[in-house]
C-alpha cells in the first residue's frame, strides 16, 4: 500500500509561484510513475503533469506547459510541482496520484491511477 500526502498549497496572487510536494510512505515511490491532477469547483478532474518512475520522462497539459515543472527525488520519496506565473484559472484542489503501470510514457488519465492523495488547495486571486 502506498500513501500519498500533498502539501504546499495556499493563496497566491496572479503571477506568483508555489511549489507543491507529494510525499509518499509505504512502498518506495521509485516503483511508480506519478501524476498531478487538479479539480476546480464544478469541473472534472484533469491531468496536469506526470513524471516517469526514473524521472527521465515528463508530460504537461497544454494549459500549464512552460509554467509548471514536475520533478522527483526518489531518495526522499517525494515528487514536486513547481508552479510559476500562476493564473486565476489555476485555482483548484491539486492531487498527486501513483500509477503502477510502467510504459513508454507516464499517463495522466485519472481512471488508471492506483493510489491518490487527499489534495491541497491552490487559490490564485488578488
Amino acid at each position: 500500500q502506498l500513501q500519498l500526502v500533498e502539501s504546499g498549497g495556499g493563496l497566491v496572487q496572479p503571477g506568483g509561484s508555489l511549489r507543491l510536494s507529494c510525499a509518499a510512505s509505504g512502498f518506495g515511490l521509485r516503483n511508480y510513475d506519478i501524476a498531478w491532477f487538479r479539480q476546480a469547483p464544478g469541473k472534472e478532474r484533469e491531468g496536469v503533469s506526470c513524471i516517469s518512475s526514473s524521472g527521465g520522462r515528463t508530460k504537461y497539459a497544454d494549459s500549464v506547459k512552460g509554467r509548471f515543472t514536475i520533478s522527483r527525488d526518489n531518495a526522499m520519496n517525494t515528487v514536486y510541482l513547481q508552479m510559476n506565473s500562476l493564473k486565476p484559472e489555476d485555482t483548484a484542489v491539486y492531487y498527486c496520484a501513483a500509477d503502477r503501470w510502467i510504459g513508454a510514457m507516464c499517463r495522466t488519465s485519472p481512471d488508471v491511477m492506483d493510489y491518490w492523495g487527499k489534495g491541497t488547495l491552490v487559490t490564485v486571486s488578488s
